[in-house]
């Protein structure tokens, strides 16, 4: 099929709401959102529908023309920039189509935003507990497509824990529909688990039938002051084994970490009269109205002080503060960005080898670069730390980006050699390819590739990522 008759074909099919070609237009869905990649296309396809997502991509696979699905552009490994063909965008599948109270779901199509899923959910007295920065913006299609983590993975899972069903659209245009909303159903393999992580490689996901929990009707939250790594493993265990299943965060933030908050982010300063080599942000949370989280809480909190595990805490009185402490979590990657140039790293280990991990990482890094500064913070309660490294406050910001690849190397050697990952939830995308392919067995490496020729033969979906060879404009690493 000409490209003309190709272009006028989903001019027709999607009308002018649903197929944008202007450079203007386009310009949001082919520039990744820090401006670290740009790439290039056709145009954009907004399809209304599952049924227009269908006949879109039987137009693609029968021209041969590569199809870059994109949610809400907030990923952090650049998995949503185009590398010429189509992007589709799932901006207008935005329907919530269902929730059923009695079973605890709620059906809605790839393009709603995740923080209108959880205020629905709170609407039916639920609550829907996949919590990430980018909540106001990002999609749940791009959630489940690169399997989004979070906050509360401690007591919720990943995202692919949080699905009962998918419908899929197939890269040949088939309509894979799975929304039974059933937790027990062993009827051969689980296919849902393929497209979830899977980057859009291997299908578009277009709806998902989610699991829904009964809402919370009291939390306690602390910020909680640590002498060192070690006590924060300890004070985690302790928490754990007192709490159990109300432990629903334990985050960790290092002392440089704390640092660029209290001295770029407003109404953060002076939490504690003196810094401390870490701390830890701590939530419980229960459904049950006779569970006294605040006695639980003060109790092993004074148990850790006993033992020298805690050095102070603080338990926020109102819900106030405890925004505040949850600001303090949250804004480290935008008071990062005030020092200068990043190296960052999203790796998880063990729970138990995270202190081992740290000392091992610090005194590398700082054998290769005096001077660098090392802002660790992270979902300490499932292992999965931001490694991030900020140049030395007088280096050059590009003589500090050209070590990317000897420090990004130096990081996950020890991450692998523990039986880590170097991509803990943030996916692959091109960022990480060849990490994928310098670390992954061949088994495993020809196993993803068999399953991508297996769906994708022709190689329309999402090519440049994961897998795949990237040949797409880099701005930065």
């Amino acid at each position: 099929m000409e490209q003309d008759i190709f272009i006028q074909t989903l001019r027709d099919l999607l009308g002018p709401k649903g197929w944008v070609e202007d450079d203007d237009s386009i310009e949001p869905f082919i520039t990744e959102w820090r401006g670290f990649w740009r790439g290039s296309c056709l145009g954009v396809a907004r399809p209304a529908n599952t049924a227009e997502v269908s006949e879109v991509v039987k137009l693609c696979s029968k021209a041969g023309v590569s199809i870059s699905p994109i949610g809400g552009n907030t990923g952090l490994v650049g998995g949503g920039v185009p590398d010429g063909g189509i992007v589709l965008s799932t901006q207008r599948l935005s329907t919530i189509r269902d929730i059923d109270p009695g079973n605890l779901t709620m059906t809605v199509e790839a393009g709603c935003i995740l923080a209108n899923i959880q205020n629905a959910a709170t609407d039916q007295d639920m609550m829907f507990p996949l919590s990430l920065g980018a909540e106001g913006t990002c999609q749940i299609g791009g959630n489940l497509s690169t399997n989004a983590g979070g906050v509360n993975v401690l007591r919720y899972g990943n995202a692919r824990d949080l699905v009962l069903g998918l419908e899929v659209v197939l890269p040949s245009g088939e309509i894979w529909n799975n929304l039974k909303g059933l937790r027990k159903d062993n009827t051969g393999y689980e296919m849902k688990h393929l497209f979830m992580g899977a980057e859009g490689t291997l299908g578009i996901i277009t709806a998902a039938t989610l699991k829904l929990f009964p809402a919370a009707v009291s939390s306690e939250t602390a910020l909680i002051a640590l002498p060192d790594i070690d006590a924060a493993l300890n004070a985690f265990s302790a928490l754990r084994a007192s709490c159990y299943d109300s432990l629903s965060a334990f985050e960790i933030i290092s002392d440089t970490a704390m640092g660029l908050v209290t001295k770029h982010i407003s109404g953060t300063a002076n939490l504690f009269e003196t810094s401390h080599p870490y701390y830890a942000l701590v939530e419980l949370t229960s459904t049950r109205t006779n569970d006294n989280l605040r006695d639980l809480l003060e109790g092993c909190l004074g148990e850790s002080f006993e033992n020298n595990t805690v050095k102070d805490a603080l338990i926020a009185e109102n819900q106030t503060q405890a925004n505040t402490f949850w600001r303090v979590r949250e804004t480290i990657p935008e008071a990062q960005v005030l020092e200068g140039a990043s190296v960052k790293h999203d790796i998880s280990v063990p729970i138990s080898a995270i202190p081992e991990f740290i000392n091992k990482a610090d005194t590398a890094v700082m054998n290769a670069l005096p001077e660098t500064r090392i802002v660790s913070f992270g979902h300490m309660g499932d292992g999965n730390l931001h490694y991030n490294l900020t140049k030395p406050a007088h280096m050059d910001d590009q003589a500090f980006l050209d070590l990317w690849n000897d420090m990004n190397r130096l990081v996950h050697d020890i991450v692998m050699d523990m039986n880590g990952s170097f991509s803990a939830e943030h996916g692959i995308g091109q960022l990480k390819r060849n990490e994928l392919v310098r670390y992954a067995s061949p088994t495993e490496i020809n196993m993803m590739r068999n399953l991508k020729s297996a769906l994708d033969p022709h190689n329309i979906m999402n090519p440049g990522k994961v897998i795949a060879d990237p040949n797409i404009q880099k701005i930065m690493p």
